[in-house]
């Protein structure tokens, strides 16, 4: 049933839930709209060691979980849906959704960013069959086995040193000859035993029977092609924010990721973005949560000014 909000906020990770919570405690009436699930991407990490007042560390679920709990404690209330695009009319921004039509005055997109995909044969083929994009979720599945992670960033490093408990070995594939990553996890990747690299290599493909066998992988810089025999293989090349719905609407940068000031307003009067989903994010949990806190704030101030 359509129903309209004062605001409506896109996306239920770190973001999305600081915005609700600042914006339920301020008495708007407020809807956050999440597809998949409450926490966002930060449900995936084993540890969170740099989030403010947790200076054990804290399991990315588990910090997904309590912002969650905190937004429930002023009753905002969530949908299950998927957001497939956003019009404007008059005064109101009309949201189309997978379970019906919503309407706002004022919108916060903090819908995050999704694992950017290696686009070479086999990968879709053997997704759930040895290729997977999240080592929490599935590093269990391969006890004893060899393992390749592709990628050369924090998540890379993140999941190459998640994978240990159970893997025999894990190898890192990345295009450069120097990692992305901080130097924290480099150094523990590096000292960890049962980790490897090989550089300035792409895979070209994966290939397998019922499930990954091999990747076939080249130098960049040389050209040489071979061989490398693993069981599966975790992609880590970055992100890509979730904003194709939103390009007849908004302008976008090269990367798809969408411009803000200060702010956190957008070209359009009414919409914000906040977190991951934002051009020239630091992609932390605690910047997200920021940004979250500083769109909703504006929002407040942008619906009072109607």
């Amino acid at each position: 049933m359509e129903r309209s909000y004062q605001l409506i906020i896109v996306g239920g990770g770190p973001a999305g839930l600081s915005a609700g919570i600042y914006a339920a405690r301020s008495k708007l009436d407020t809807l956050l709209i999440e597809k998949a699930g409450l926490g966002g991407r930060i449900l995936n990490a084993e540890k969170v060691e740099n989030y403010p007042g947790f200076p054990q560390g804290i399991s990315g679920a588990e910090l997904g979980s309590l912002m969650a709990q905190q937004a429930g404690k002023y009753s905002l209330p969530v949908v299950m849906a998927e957001v497939q695009g956003v019009e404007i009319r008059d005064k109101e921004r009309i949201l189309n959704t997978s379970e019906g039509q919503y309407r706002a005055k004022a919108v916060i997109l903090a819908g995050g960013t999704e694992h950017s995909k290696l686009g070479v044969p086999g990968e879709e083929e053997f997704l759930g069959r040895g290729v997977s994009y999240c080592a929490m979720c599935d590093g269990a599945f391969f006890k004893d086995e060899v393992v390749a992670v592709v990628g050369g960033g924090n998540v890379a490093l993140n999941d190459a040193l998640f994978l240990p408990r159970f893997a025999s070995k894990v190898i890192v594939i990345h295009r450069r000859d120097q990692l992305r990553a901080t130097k924290v996890l480099q150094d523990r990747a590096f000292a960890q035993p049962k980790i490897e690299f090989i550089w300035d290599t792409v895979v070209d493909s994966i290939r397998g029977d019922s499930q990954v066998r091999e990747l076939r992988i080249r130098n960049v810089k040389t050209g040489k092609e071979s061989s490398l025999k693993v069981s599966g293989v975790f992609v880590a090349v970055g992100l890509r924010p979730n904003t194709d719905y939103l390009k007849s609407l908004l302008a976008l940068d090269e990367g798809g990721f969408i411009p803000v000031n200060g702010r956190m307003e957008t070209e359009v009067p009414g919409i914000f973005a906040a977190g991951d989903i934002r051009a020239g994010s630091i992609r932390q949990v605690v910047a997200a949560a920021g940004d979250g806190a500083t769109a909703a704030i504006g929002a407040e101030r942008y619906l009072s000014s109607m």
